[in-house]
């Protein structure tokens, strides 16, 4: 009921609500409810790509045949997965015979405490990179709480990280583990980095804070590194991806080196970033139990979570589409940005100059400081041979937005500013030219006021909760 008034008064999709009242009535909700889970639960954690891995999962256990228990709407702090928990139970709060396995997608700063009451049978953590700064602070506060609630894992339990992130290779040897880990990352290095980023977060060792020797810089810290100082190296993976293909703005191809054998998956959602979050979902669900060739299929028939590389064509506007793309962190934006803008020397795909639209927003959810726009790397779009045709800025922060192209070096007559969503996309879907394509690059405020704005249009069918 209190998710129902939620949505018919406009405040949201109501999917947090539910699990604020009942956590109130009955605080013991999350341990009960997910006790009764008689394959166990997979939860994921990570700064970035949270959402598409976690229903990466989903699409698996679907093609495996099992029924999850899945925070969908994305809503992850703990009252977000109590509404899920009490949306999917009997009024006596039993949700025996309906699902089998709980999937989690967990907010940075709520795994100690869901950890502690959901007890998962797989913990993934997929990575940790500087992320809305006056919420959760540095790195290390994530990291230390990360490494101090691990011991709250059963025996029988499996930890699934990725060892190209040394502070998350870091978390295999926490005081108390009593859960077996098991590790993934990519060893082709054809997407190599010629250095670490400025964005770079992650540097030093994170067992003596010495500053880390990088042979392969894949994704912001991301590569393959060791620490002279004290001789930790990044370990072997044991599921690996061996050969990555990336195929532009549509799709990637990869080849893994699994426990289980070789697996061929193409991914229909592109970039390199894409690629790490299939690789985390295969190491979960191999991690789970879950036989390869149902993660094959699983994976091969997942289509992009609302926001993620979401494609929506323009009604009565010919061939021209949307593809809109979530950016909140540094690391993020720049991945996105090296999807769209290919360095030189690398296939450019389609050749024509890109038009974007970018919406900034400071709210609570966003981050309220907005200084991180310039750790970005938007001088690639005054260099890049993909080029810029133009860039419509909208959003609270519109103003610090433009100012920052132009520091980039866009040329001011391609910026157009305008603080409404609305306006500026109308004013962008004009230009574009037909049979092409309309970048949005919204935070994440942005992005479910701007997916709002599209299902008024009827643009698309479901609100972000339906999805």
């Amino acid at each position: 009921m209190s998710s129902l008034a939620t949505r018919l008064l406009g405040r949201g999709g109501g999917t947090a609500l539910p699990g604020l009242v009942a956590q109130k009535v009955y605080p013991g909700v999350l341990r009960d409810i997910t006790r009764q889970l008689v394959d166990g639960s997979i939860m994921v954690s990570g700064t970035n790509g949270k959402t598409t891995t976690t229903r990466m999962i989903g699409s698996i256990l679907e093609a495996a045949g099992l029924a999850a228990l899945h925070n969908r709407s994305g809503s992850n702090l703990e009252r977000g997965l109590i509404s899920a928990l009490v949306e999917a139970a009997s009024p006596g709060g039993s949700v025996r015979g309906k699902f089998r396995v709980g999937l989690f997608e967990v907010d940075e700063a709520a795994v100690p405490a869901v950890l502690g009451a959901v007890k998962p049978k797989v913990l993934l953590l997929n990575n940790v990179f500087r992320d809305q700064l006056d919420r959760y602070g540095e790195l290390e506060a994530i990291y230390s709480k990360w490494r101090a609630a691990l011991p709250r894992m059963g025996a029988g339990s499996r930890l699934a990280l990725n060892v190209d992130d040394p502070a998350i290779a870091g978390l295999g040897d926490a005081p108390g583990l009593k859960a077996e880990v098991f590790t993934f990352g990519i060893e082709d290095t054809s997407y190599a980095l010629g250095d670490l980023p400025h964005a770079a977060d992650s540097i030093s060792c994170p067992r003596c804070n010495s500053p880390l020797r990088y042979s392969t810089v894949l994704l912001s810290h991301l590569g393959h590194w060791s620490c002279p100082h004290c001789g930790f190296t990044r370990p072997r993976p044991e599921v690996s991806a061996v050969r990555v293909e990336l195929r532009g703005t549509e799709s990637s191809r990869v080849v893994l080196d699994t426990p289980a054998g070789e697996m061929d998956v193409t991914l229909h959602v592109p970039g390199l970033y894409n690629v790490y979050n299939g690789l985390a979902a295969v190491a979960a669900t191999l991690a789970f139990g879950i036989a390869p060739q149902h993660i094959k299929a699983g994976l091969e028939a997942f289509m992009a979570a609302f926001g993620r590389i979401e494609r929506v064509p323009v009604p009565g506007e010919g061939d021209k589409r949307l593809l809109m793309a979530l950016v909140k962190n540094p690391v993020g934006f720049n991945e996105v940005l090296r999807m769209l803008f290919p360095a030189l020397g690398q296939d450019v795909g389609e050749a024509e100059a890109r038009h974007l639209l970018i919406i900034i927003n400071d709210l609570t959810a966003d981050g309220r400081d907005v200084s991180w726009l310039w750790d970005v790397d938007f001088e690639v779009l005054a260099n890049s041979p993909q080029g810029v045709a133009r860039v419509d800025v909208a959003g609270l922060r519109a103003g610090d937005m433009a100012v920052r192209l132009k520091y980039a070096g866009v040329d001011a007559k391609l910026i157009e500013v305008d603080k409404s969503a609305e306006a500026a996309l109308v004013a962008a879907v004009e230009a574009l030219p037909e049979g092409a394509t309309l970048y949005v690059l919204p935070t994440y405020t942005a992005m479910l006021e701007f997916r709002k704005l599209l299902f008024e249009k009827g643009w698309v069918g479901k609100q972000f909760w339906e999805d």
